[in-house]
């Protein structure tokens, strides 16, 4: 591996007026946090965390300045525990990169050896970051789904908030597992898009909401990958048929949850949580191989806009907004 002292990185600063910036800069090697592992960063993504993050939103970053990126891909310049060797190529995602600890958006990055996953076999640095957090997250969602008994033959999975990141891979994901995905969406002339990528059926997201304010909605789903929080996940609950399970992990709606307790006694729905951060790591391993195998999804390339450190300035305010589609690839 080359040997550098310095390296390029996109770091936001807070200003003494309580504003933020962020500019490309050169960082010492040196400056990076305390870890047994050194990676050359080759791929990164853009997640809707990291647009938080470049933001000065105090609930992911507080230190600054910092360089945000949930996700890194790339090779090992060196490992000091003997964990990895000089030029294995690793994927590193959750924990706290990107949060407080400088992240993917710069060409080096220095963690605990414990957070590198060896790249799976079927995957390349590239495409490993095409999934990223989005699709580890979207992932894990689907094997607590299988392993709480929702098998394709047990009817229809809603996914909302489909053409996000983890919404698209979710799709992908649970077609090519053989489920039938109904894809909610607010931006319906994207339904080409989202049936490409194997939905079934491609519904409205005021399709998803109508009838919530009723204590308990017609049953219709077998299951749900959740993103979007607030009523539509109320909306999703009172929907799901009797001993089904959905998946939480968004609030890009709203943070609260305005339920009550009918779908969960009444029908015996289970609301199940998902961390990406704080996976364990067995479970994590387990889902990048079935990310890199079974699960791989057909059109990894379609779903992702690739980009350059310099050109993630226009998206982070469009990601905000709910302007992306699929993923946004950090080419470093």
């Amino acid at each position: 591996m080359e040997t550098r002292t310095s390296f390029k990185a996109l770091v936001v600063e807070k200003g003494e007026d309580q504003t933020f910036t962020r500019s490309i800069k050169e960082r010492a090697i040196d400056e990076l946090d305390a870890g047994e592992l050194l990676v050359r960063v080759r791929y990164s993504s853009l997640n809707y965390k990291d647009a938080l993050s470049a933001t000065g939103h105090p609930g992911v970053t507080r230190q600054f300045p910092h360089t945000p990126g949930i996700d890194a891909a790339g090779e090992v310049v060196s490992c000091s525990d003997g964990s990895f060797a000089p030029g294995d190529q690793v994927v590193v995602t959750g924990h706290d990169l990107g949060m407080e600890t400088d992240g993917g958006w710069g060409e080096y990055i220095r963690v605990p050896s414990s957070w590198g996953v060896p790249l799976p076999a079927g995957l390349s640095l590239r495409e490993s970051m095409i999934l990223g957090t989005a699709g580890f997250t979207a992932g894990l969602s689907v094997l607590k789904l299988e392993r709480a008994g929702v098998r394709p033959e047990s009817g229809d999975i809603l996914v909302t908030g489909a053409t996000g990141g983890v919404g698209t891979l979710a799709v992908s994901i649970l077609a090519k597992a053989g489920y039938r995905v109904v894809a909610a969406t607010g931006k319906m002339g994207d339904a080409p898009f989202l049936t490409e990528m194997g939905a079934a059926e491609v519904i409205s997201r005021e399709e998803v909401t109508a009838g919530g304010e009723r204590a308990l909605m017609k049953e219709r789903w077998a299951g749900a990958v959740d993103v979007v929080g607030g009523e539509t996940l109320a909306a999703v609950l009172k929907s799901t048929r009797y001993g089904g399970t959905v998946t939480c992990c968004g609030l890009v709606g709203s943070a609260d949850l305005p339920v009550n307790v009918h779908p969960f006694i009444l029908r015996a729905v289970t609301l199940v949580g998902i961390d990406s951060s704080r996976c364990p790591s067995a479970t994590r391993l387990e889902v990048w191989q079935r990310l890199a195998g079974p699960w791989r999804p057909a059109l990894l390339d379609r779903m992702a806009t690739e980009v350059t450190l310099e050109g993630l300035e226009e998206r982070i305010g469009r990601i905000l907004q709910g302007g992306i589609r699929g993923r946004v690839l950090v080419q470093l």
